[in-house]
């Protein structure tokens, strides 16, 4: 509760959770040696292995079919069914037109739906979750269909070169009782922090560097994650599982520490190191990774990180539904394992970097 009475955590009139789940990354792979290798001669560090690029027939929307595929195959259930389809993401391949209504179409669902973009920098994809669990819960819908993707985007050199990836997840929301995880509760935090933007019209990203860690990144994740547990009265101890927004590889695991969390509870959802930071799926695709390998009963803490900024905290208990449903589609790590490098003039190539 807040000093003026206001309880801020959220919790739908009927338990909802994840009644499928599935995830989408690239096969192209380019190492930060590689860049390094560009851009500084190979001297300067590199804050992860490699990222996953996108090919030249890959964009937001063909990669959110394939995430939202898997999640309608893993959940088991006619599409038609679905009555909302919701695409979070920072780099729809359309600046007016949906993404969404082209990836409901291609999943199977009906006409008779609700189709949105949504748009929260890297927490666009849990922000149509949040969405989707009030949707869901208040009793308006069955099913509804989230999903957070997105493409490289960082200019030529830039440090966001290094980890802005490609890649996202999509998950199925419905009741409980067909549910695989299931939502204890949410809480959600924001503040205007300017610590990435890209107006209209601008090609690439821009960020404040002073306040990309402690004022925006720490500041966020850290408050909504401790004032979740507050709110559940939960400790680390009592999560098997914790995934964090993970824009490098320093930053989750050093929130991971404040907040007490163990390596062991962050091993299995930390694919940053793998693929990059695939933007609005970041979190979203940790999760995936977690319900590929988690039994029912284990609690998994998840929070979500959106320039400019804020995040949401996301509480889920596994339950016995997971073991049948997680071999109907790819695991995650299957993603990440098929992998064809590429240098970095094919990057330039399949990202569209060569302008005239």
């Amino acid at each position: 509760m807040t000093d003026n009475g206001f309880n801020p955590l959220m919790r739908p009139d009927r338990q909802v959770g994840i009644v499928g789940y599935g995830a989408y990354v690239p096969r192209y792979r380019l190492s930060g040696a590689e860049v390094s290798r560009v851009w500084t001669g190979g001297l300067g560090g590199t804050p992860i292995k490699e990222k996953a690029v996108a090919g030249l027939d890959e964009d937001v929307t063909t990669m959110s079919i394939e995430a939202g595929r898997n999640a309608v195959a893993r959940a088991n259930i006619d599409p038609q069914l679905i009555r909302a389809v919701w695409v979070g993401s920072e780099s729809h391949p359309y600046a007016v037109k949906p993404t969404s209504t082209i990836v409901a179409e291609a999943v199977g669902t009906s006409a008779n739906i609700q189709a949105a973009d949504w748009e929260f920098a890297c927490k666009a994809g849990t922000e149509a979750v949040q969405a989707s669990i009030g949707m869901v819960g208040s009793g308006m819908n069955v099913y509804t269909l989230s999903i957070g993707m997105d493409t490289a985007q960082g200019r030529p050199g830039d440090a966001l070169e290094y980890t802005a990836a490609s890649g996202g997840a999509a998950f199925l929301i419905g009741p409980a009782a067909e549910s695989v995880a299931v939502y204890q509760g949410s809480y959600s935090y924001v503040t205007d922090t300017p610590d990435f933007w890209r107006r209209s019209g601008e090609t690439y990203p821009s960020h404040g560097d002073r306040f990309t860690g402690e004022p925006a990144y720490f500041g966020h994740i850290t408050t909504a994650a401790a004032k979740l547990m507050e709110l559940m009265g939960t400790t680390a101890s009592d999560y098997r599982y914790a995934v964090f927004h993970q824009p490098n590889y320093k930053f989750p695991s050093r929130v991971g520490k404040v907040l007490g969390f163990s390596d062991e509870q962050m091993v299995d959802g930390l694919l940053v190191n793998d693929i990059g930071n695939v933007y609005s799926g970041s979190c979203m695709v940790g999760l995936t990774a977690i319900l590929d390998v988690a039994q029912p009963g284990e609690r998994i803490l998840m929070v979500s990180y959106g320039s400019g900024a804020g995040s949401d905290a996301f509480d889920l208990v596994v339950t016995e539904r997971i073991n049948a449903a997680r071999h109907r589609a790819p695991a995650t790590r299957d993603y990440v394992n098929r992998r064809t490098p590429i240098d970095y003039a094919t990057y330039c190539r399949f990202r569209d970097k060569l302008k005239d």
